[in-house]
């Protein structure tokens, strides 16, 4: 079976974890929902399968964790965030059905959580991350509100987390780390801001992510894991240098993560599978070109039809 993408397995999965409300995976998830139905729903796609759910009923519910601020929360009754407000407009990006919102209540949230050096803050609290500015910039580029909001400023403090070795920390002074590198990256290509991008540098720093199993880590000397397969590819496309890597022993990295037998992908072969992962596995196949999966568009995160839709209008 080695080599093969077990495309009915997962979908089978993803619709199970959805329907085990009281599971222990369901449990730990439940304050973050959201993002869960925004990783869930995109593999669907991506896989040819979303309409093996019932989007009315989840388009509800996503309307159901809106607060009064315009924010979304990661589940009823929770606390509104930025993090679940871009998950809830992706999935409503998804279905095609962007128009239910009221955009200026959800682009004004966002926009009043940058700050006056450009950056943004998670929520209320305050807590700043450049996962965070990445967010608002998707998020107000997907629903077009971004003048909403200082882009150059916004723009500044992404470079200001840039290191020498070419890499993005979450804040000014932080570790290079692939996760912050894929916001930091994605933020200045919406943009058009790339420029500030040192590629060679960058580039050299991802490639040494791929270790002996062709797996990709998020820093140096830690362990492969395959939710890197989308951090540091969309990345090295964004910057044009995926060829940098070896693609054939990712692709089978990442389908060695794969159960077999229940479906679903794990962080490495033979742990425990999770939507996250799934999610991250079959996007990082989608960047790889492997048949029979949707393109990804590597700045969004949304399959590239449902991206041309909004933004080009095709």
């Amino acid at each position: 079976m080695m080599g093969e993408l077990a495309v009915d397995k997962h979908v089978k999965y993803i619709i199970s974890v959805e329907k085990k409300k009281d599971s222990f995976e369901s449990v730990v998830m439940e304050h973050l929902r959201m993002n869960g139905a925004y990783w869930g729903l995109t593999t669907l796609d991506l896989l040819g399968k979303l309409d093996a759910v019932d989007n009315g009923e989840i388009i509800s519910w996503v309307m159901k964790c809106q607060d009064d601020s315009g924010g979304f929360a990661g589940n009823i009754g929770h606390d509104p965030h930025i993090l679940y407000t871009l998950s809830a407009v992706q999935v409503l990006a998804l279905f095609d059905k962007l128009d239910i919102l009221d955009i200026d209540k959800v682009s004004n949230y966002i926009a009043g959580l940058q700050n006056e050096d450009g950056s943004f803050s998670g929520d209320m609290w305050g807590e700043v991350d450049t996962r965070f500015s990445y967010i608002a910039i998707c998020c107000l580029s997907i629903l077009k509100q971004l003048d909403k909001i200082n882009v150059d400023k916004a723009v500044n403090y992404i470079v200001r987390c840039k290191n020498l070795d070419g890499g993005f920390g979450c804040t000014p002074g932080g570790e290079s780390h692939a996760g912050q590198i894929f916001c930091c990256v994605g933020a200045l290509a919406i943009t058009g801001a790339l420029h500030h991008v040192d590629k060679d540098l960058l580039g050299w720093w991802l490639c040494e992510r791929q270790v002996k199993s062709g797996g990709l880590n998020g820093r140096p000397e830690k362990l492969p894991d395959v939710c890197y397969s989308w951090w540091v590819l969309s990345s090295l496309i964004m910057i044009d240098r995926v060829h940098w890597i070896n693609k054939d022993k990712l692709v089978k990295f990442i389908l060695d993560c794969q159960d077999m037998e229940n479906g679903g992908i794990s962080d490495r072969p033979d742990d425990a599978v999770d939507v996250f992962h799934t999610y991250f596995g079959v996007a990082g196949l989608s960047l790889l070109e492997y048949p029979g999966v949707k393109a990804i568009d590597p700045a969004y995160a949304l399959p590239v039809d449902v991206v041309n839709k909004i933004i080009f209008g095709k």
